[in-house]
């Protein structure tokens, strides 16, 4: 009997769809391991894994954070250092006195030193409101934290591309919530808000564009529930019983 072919007719032919292959998640890394290649400044231990303070801040945006920016801002500033009259001081101290032409110092010394701050002030399973002598201060400088919020976000959102928000304690004692472009930070000379940083906020896109693209309000929001409201008081403390 001839076939379908024969008479003309054409052949159905059915391909059988390959398995589809499961994406394999990548295995984040321990930021234990993160080292800096040489030099007087070291990589401040991060605290906490990469993936504590998701879905708030995702896992991925903490590694790369942290293992190549930061830990390439701890580099480049040991390499500007090294063998100059910086190289004995502390970073607080080289920012305070910085010649603002100094861009491989002014640019590098200030990532280093606001990332630094930046993964203290953040924790896992945090947020909330802050007490004692700092709620009391926000409440007083600010009028509710509530307030202290809307001026931080609005601080945070209204910066230009990259850059830092800030609150810090000023020349006077008291809270002030500003910001500063770029790796720029209050205690640089002239650098818009002056005073020591308690709180800090990372805007560059690095920071947040994985997980919420060019959804920044989103980020700054997010924000509120991983802020180390414990690590902020410290730092207030601190700063006051040095005025």
């Amino acid at each position: 009997m001839p076939s379908c072919k024969d008479k003309g007719h054409l052949e159905e032919v059915v391909q059988t769809p390959e398995p589809q292959k499961e994406e394999k998640a990548v295995p984040l890394g321990n930021p234990d391991d993160v080292k800096a290649e040489g030099g007087p400044f070291q990589i401040a231990k991060l605290g906490y894994t990469y993936d504590a303070l998701a879905p708030h801040i995702d896992a991925k945006t903490m590694e790369v954070h942290y293992s190549r920016h930061y830990k390439k801002y701890t580099d480049e500033l040991n390499k500007a250092v090294t063998g100059t009259d910086l190289e004995k001081k502390t970073i607080e101290e080289i920012l305070k006195t910085l010649d603002m032409e100094n861009k491989a110092v002014r640019n590098n010394g200030g990532g280093y030193y606001n990332h630094t701050l930046f993964w203290e002030i953040m924790a896992p399973n945090a947020g909330g409101t802050p007490k004692g002598t700092l709620a009391e201060a926000i409440n007083k400088d600010f009028g509710s934290f509530d307030a202290f919020k809307t001026q931080f976000t609005e601080a945070a959102t209204k910066q230009f591309g990259s850059g830092w928000a800030w609150l810090v304690v000023n020349k006077d004692g008291k809270l002030a919530i500003g910001s500063t472009p770029n790796q720029d930070n209050p205690l640089m000379p002239n650098a818009g808000i002056a005073g020591t940083p308690v709180l800090g906020l990372d805007v560059w896109e690095h920071a947040y564009y994985l997980n919420y693209q060019n959804k920044r309000p989103d980020y700054i929001n997010a924000f509120y529930n991983v802020i180390n409201w414990d690590a902020v008081a410290r730092k207030y403390d601190a700063a006051v019983a040095k005025k």
